[in-house]
Parts: structure tokens; sequence; C-alpha cells
């Protein structure tokens, strides 16, 4: 029974995870705008400022919990203890 409650936690954790990592802008975006200085790419901007509050700061916390969770919960289902 407990076997089966985590092994739909992991499958919601694993899609979840795919959403999140997929709606991440890559780490090219900021280069080129700061190169061809679209958007400012200055360090004294409001976004340099205010980093850990962005849409991108949130979504990389978000991904850091859910991949521990998907490793941890992957080596618990792999374990000794359920089979």
């Amino acid at each position: 029974m407990l076997k089966t409650i985590l092994m739909v936690v992991y499958v919601i954790i694993c899609i979840v995870l795919a959403i999140v990592v997929l709606s991440q802008e890559g780490k090219d975006a900021s280069l080129t705008s700061s190169i061809s200085g679209a958007g400012g790419g200055f360090d004294n901007s409001y976004w340099s400022k205010n980093k850990g509050n962005s849409k991108q700061e949130i979504l990389k916390k978000i991904t850091a919990v859910l991949t521990v969770l998907f490793f941890v919960l992957a080596l618990l289902l792999d374990s000794k203890l359920f089979n």
C-alpha cells in the first residue's frame, strides 16, 4: 500500500519536474540580451538587484527541491524496504 502511494507521488513529481524544467528560459537568453544591449544588460539594472524574486529564480528553487525529492524517492523505492 505504501509503495503504491510512493509510486503515485513519484510519477506526479516526475511530471511536475518536466513541466518546470521546460518552462525555464535557456542560459543563453540572458547572455544574448546583455551582448546586444536589449533589455539593458547592466549590472545595476532592476532585475540584477531583485534576482532572488524573479520568476526564473523561483523556478530554479522549485527545480532543486523537486530534483532532491525525485532522487530520494527513487532510492527509497529501489531499496529493500519494499521488496
